[in-house]
This record gives C-alpha cells, sequence and structure tokens, in this order.
C-alpha cells in the first residue's frame, strides 16, 4: 500500500487526522500537504485534514475541537445542545479542561473554557462518536449540574430549563442528579428545583 493510500486509509478509520497521526505510522508529514493540493485531502483548520467528502453536521466542530484538545471535555451549552436539552444555540464552544492548562490558542471555532480540578473534571464523561472521531461529553446530569454550578456564566434560567427538560425526556435519574450535584457541590442550589419537577 502506498504512503497516499495510508493517509486515505487513515483518513476513513479516524474521520480527522493530524501531521502526528501520519508520522505514527511512519510516513512524511509533507504528504498530507502534496495530498491536499492535489484535492485528495481537505484541510479543516491548521494542521487537520479530513477526506474531501467527509460530512459536515452541526457538530463536526466539536469533533475537530475535540482532535485538537484531548484533555478537553465538551459541557455547559455546548453539551445542552448536543443533548438536545435545551432551547439555547451555542455560538461558541463550551469546554472543560483540567485547572493548571495551558490556555490553547485556536482562533477557530470561538471557545469559551472553565477550568475545573478532580473530582469535576473526570466525573461525569461521556465518549461519543462524531465523524470518526472520539469526542468527550459531559452526561446530561453532570451538565445539569454544571450549569447551576456555573449559573453566573450561563443563567439560572437556563439551568432551570435544562433540569425541567432532562427531567420531561428521561435522560437522567433523580439518582443521577443527586450524585451530579453533590460532585459539584450545588445540592442545596438545586435542591428546591429539584423538589419541583418530582
Amino acid at each position: 500500500m502506498s504512503s497516499q493510500q495510508q493517509i486515505l486509509e487513515l483518513a476513513r478509520k479516524k474521520g480527522i487526522i493530524r501531521a502526528q497521526d501520519v508520522e505514527v505510522a511512519g510516513i512524511s508529514r509533507n504528504y498530507l500537504y502534496r495530498m491536499h493540493s492535489e484535492g485528495l485531502l481537505a484541510k479543516i483548520a491548521v494542521g487537520l485534514y479530513t477526506l474531501p467528502e467527509a460530512p459536515v453536521t452541526e457538530n463536526s466542530n466539536l469533533a475537530e475541537v475535540a482532535k485538537r484538545l484531548p484533555k478537553a471535555v465538551v459541557c455547559l451549552i455546548s453539551a445542552l445542545s448536543y443533548h438536545e436539552i435545551t432551547t439555547q444555540i451555542p455560538h461558541q464552544i463550551w469546554l472543560t479542561i483540567p485547572r493548571g492548562s495551558w490556555r490553547p490558542n485556536i482562533e477557530y471555532p470561538p471557545l469559551n473554557l472553565t477550568y475545573v480540578s478532580d473530582p469535576a473534571y473526570s466525573f461525569g464523561i461521556q465518549e461519543h462518536v462524531i465523524n470518526g472521531v472520539v469526542v468527550k461529553i459531559y452526561s446530561p446530569a453532570k451538565t445539569v449540574a454544571d450549569c447551576f454550578k456555573f449559573r453566573n456564566k450561563v443563567g439560572l434560567d437556563v439551568a432551570i430549563e435544562a433540569l425541567r427538560e432532562a427531567w420531561r425526556s428521561r435522560k437522567v435519574t433523580m439518582d443521577e442528579m443527586v450524585m451530579a450535584a453533590g460532585i459539584d457541590r450545588v445540592s442545596k442550589v438545586m435542591r428546591p428545583y429539584m423538589e419541583a419537577i418530582v
């Protein structure tokens, strides 16, 4: 199999590839530039390539960011939107990254970053495959609890709407909500709202 064929196969498997992925396979990154100029690969951002016929969905930006920031977890408004438990439309990608991490230098898509430490960072992470890329997204229960924790950032009305919708659509159980609220230390804040929906 030629280097070009190997790269195309890698792009089919992974959805989005970086120079690092190609070099791990023992192929020079120069092939990426050449294949892009020949129209065999589409460049979707600095250092990120995909097949030209790769589908573009409303969540394609999440896959792109996940490829560039593997420790980032999709959170708050972006996670609510992904789980379809909000009427809000995210105009930026909301991410949580571990406290103490460097601030990523990404111009597009626009990011809204939240820094947290363990266990709030690692609790409730789910992995979803979007366009062939594994994307870390907080579970519906963790996302709702985060909205209460960061209510000054997203708005209390957004948090209440998310709680109601997550419960109505059966995407959360009360046990999951209680556990997530405990991890985020917002049990007292959330209790009256949780009692109201049961």
